[in-house]
C-alpha cells in the first residue's frame, strides 16, 4: 500500500499545486491512496466567506480553505479518477483553545475521513516568524508548546492523529532541546490519545528541512509504542510536486526498526491497518 496522508494543494494558503495535477501525478507515482488535508488556522487567518477583510502574504492570500469549493472538487476528482487511486477527504487543523468552538462547527458540516490535529501558533504567535518564542527561555517555549497540545487533546476528540507532534523542534535556533525534559507532558498527551483511539502520524518533511531527527522524533515514536499506540499515518506534507509521496518508503522502515507492525489509512474518520 502506497499512501500519502499529509498532501496541501492550491486550497492551501501556502501552496499553488492544483489539487487535479496532485491525483494525475499521485497516479503515475503508482499511489493507491491519497488524501488531502489543507490547511485551516483558525485565530491568524479568516475564512473565505468572512465578513473580515482578508490578509495577504507575499502576494497570496492568507485564508483557510474555500470550504464548498473544497468539498465539490473531491468529489469531482473522486468520480473522473476513482477507478486508478482512492482520494480521501481530510484537513489539517491547527488548533489552538481559543479556536475550538470554530473547528468543532467547521467538522460538523463536512464529511471527512480524516483530520490531522496540528499546533502551528500558540496565543496566535507563530513558530516559524519566532513570535512565539520571543522573549521565552527554550525551557518556557518547548514547554509552553507541549501543555497548549495537552490541552487541546485533553477537549477536543475529532480529530484522526497529531501532526508533527514536535514541530517546535524545527523552529528553535537555541538546539535540540533534550527530551527527557518533556518527556513527561510528551508522555501525558500520548496516553491520552491512545486512550481516545486517536493517533500520530510520521511527517516525512523531516528529510527536506535537513533534520538530524524523524518528526516525531525517535523517541517519541519510541514511546508511543511502548505506551501500546498502534495508529500511524504516513504523509509527506507536500506542497509541491517533488515532495509528494517522499520518502514515504524510508518512514515505513523507520517504523518497522522501532517495532511497529503497521501503519494507516482512514476511511470516514475509522482507521484502516496495513501491514509494514
Amino acid at each position: 500500500m502506497f499512501a500519502d496522508y499529509h498532501v496541501h494543494t492550491e486550497f492551501s494558503d501556502d501552496s499553488v499545486y492544483p489539487m487535479e495535477d496532485v491525483v494525475k501525478d499521485a497516479i503515475a507515482m503508482g499511489m493507491d491512496e491519497i488524501c488531502f488535508t489543507d490547511h485551516v488556522d483558525y485565530g491568524i487567518k479568516e475564512d473565505w466567506d468572512s465578513q473580515k477583510e482578508i490578509v495577504y502574504r507575499q502576494g497570496e492570500p492568507m485564508a483557510n480553505v474555500d470550504y464548498p469549493r473544497y468539498a465539490s472538487e473531491i468529489e469531482r476528482l473522486r468520480k473522473a479518477y476513482g477507478d486508478r487511486i482512492v482520494i480521501r477527504m481530510g484537513m489539517e487543523f491547527g488548533m489552538q483553545m481559543h479556536t475550538i468552538e470554530k473547528f468543532q462547527s467547521l467538522y460538523g458540516r463536512y464529511p471527512f475521513d480524516f483530520i490531522i490535529l496540528s499546533v502551528h501558533q500558540v496565543e496566535d504567535k507563530e513558530f516559524w516568524t519566532g513570535d512565539f518564542q520571543a522573549g521565552k527561555s527554550q525551557k518556557e517555549y518547548n514547554e509552553r508548546y507541549y501543555k497548549e497540545m495537552l490541552d487541546l487533546v485533553s477537549h477536543y476528540k475529532d480529530y484522526s492523529v497529531l501532526g508533527h507532534m514536535d514541530l517546535i523542534a524545527r523552529y528553535d535556533e537555541a538546539g535540540v532541546y533534550p527530551f527527557e525534559k518533556v518527556k513527561p507532558l510528551a508522555e501525558e498527551i500520548l496516553r491520552k490519545v491512545i486512550r481516545d483511539g486517536k493517533g500520530i502520524e510520521v511527517n516525512t518533511s523531516y528529510h527536506r528541512y535537513g533534520l538530524g531527527d524523524s518528526t516525531p522524533s525517535r523517541d517519541i515514536l519510541r514511546l508511543y509504542r511502548e505506551l501500546g499506540g498502534r495508529i500511524v499515518t504516513i504523509g509527506s506534507d507536500s506542497h509541491k510536486k517533488e515532495h509528494l509521496g517522499a520518502y514515504v518508503e524510508e518512514a515505513k522502515e523507520l517504523l518497522r526498526s522501532l517495532g511497529f507492525e503497521e501503519f494507516c489509512t482512514f476511511e470516514k474518520m475509522e482507521p484502516v491497518f496495513h501491514r509494514l
